[in-house]
């Protein structure tokens, strides 16, 4: 502000930097939580440095202002009362703190005290069930004696009992035999690596061999199958091999498995984990398995890198 001859108003203070960071670390903080935890952790500490600077400039209002360059830097001078506005009072001697300071800051702490009662429960509520690993129901499938060695079975059953007709899914299961004195199974989430699509068996089903099993997690039922061709997807023409290996088509990876138990003789379901490829077949495969990965997700490679950082399923 250019000072005119008899103009005694102070210079105007510069503008503060400290909600410029402020901004800037908001915008790394939501950046990362879309591509990156160390780019969100890295925003919330500029966030948080720059918004405890910002508080603090505001509360003690020391904005310090240039004047002539024979002048040293001093605190803003306050506005004189003759200037057509009322000025505060001038602190008495002694008083570090007016009282029109503090019950600013008094205003400005209560109100965030109050936004934060009302905003933080229900953020949490709405926001971290979507970061946090959800619990799967184990399933139990019925006794290992329902599915007879190198057979496949399409089995469907109910995720989670108390919620049945939303969480019904459907696996690709084969009894491999014993390996070291232990059953071992492969059993194949019906889910298409592309879009997510239910995958169907390329080959005859046997519906009129079918039945039903009662269980605590309700009825399964289970239909013999021969996926000669592997499983096939009808939607966008996905193809896979009997071991769920992708061979043909836009899916990006092979099949989803779920992980099993074998509890009194019984086949137990545990959680799925998705496959980068499976080598060999049957009990004698080997698999290189990663977390849960969501349809349309590379597991490996150079556009898994590049993926948007997912929350855990």
């Amino acid at each position: 502000m250019e000072e005119r001859p008899g103009d005694d108003r102070p210079q105007l203070p510069p503008p503060s930097l400290w909600p410029v960071g402020f901004a800037v670390g908001v915008v790394c903080l939501l950046v990362g939580l879309v591509i990156s935890w160390p780019v969100a952790a890295i925003g919330a500490a500029i966030a948080l440095i720059f918004g405890f600077l910002w508080a603090r400039e505001v509360a003690t209002g020391r904005t310090l202002y240039a004047g002539p360059p024979d002048e040293p830097v001093a605190d803003a001078p306050a506005i004189p009362a003759n200037q057509g506005e009322a000025a505060m009072p001038e602190p008495a001697p002694g008083e570090r703190f007016p009282r029109s300071r503090f019950l600013e800051g008094a205003t400005l702490g209560l109100g965030a005290v109050i936004g934060a009662i009302v905003t933080l429960p229900a953020a949490g509520f709405a926001l971290l069930p979507g970061f946090l690993k959800q619990k799967a129901h184990k399933v139990d499938l019925g006794p290992i004696s329902d599915f007879e060695e190198n057979k496949w079975k399409v089995v469907t059953f109910a995720r989670d009992p108390t919620e049945a007709d939303i969480t019904r899914r459907t696996a690709f299961v084969r009894n491999n035999g014993l390996l070291d004195g232990i059953p071992s199974f492969t059993i194949i989430s019906n889910r298409c690596a592309h879009v997510g699509c239910p995958v169907q068996p390329g080959g005859p089903v046997f519906e009129k061999d079918e039945k039903t099993i009662k269980t605590d997690n309700g009825d399964v039922l289970i239909t013999p199958v021969l996926p000669a061709a592997g499983f096939i997807c009808p939607c966008h023409g996905g193809s896979y091999d009997q071991e769920g290996n992708r061979i043909a088509g836009p899916p990006v990876r092979g099949l989803d498995r779920y992980e099993f138990d074998i509890v009194k003789g019984r086949l137990v379901l545990g959680d799925l984990y998705s496959v980068v490829k499976v080598e060999g077949s049957g009990k004698t495969a080997r698999i290189k398995k990663v977390e849960l990965h969501g349809p349309g997700q590379h597991a490996s490679g150079p556009e898994s890198w590049l993926y948007p950082l997912q929350p855990p399923h």
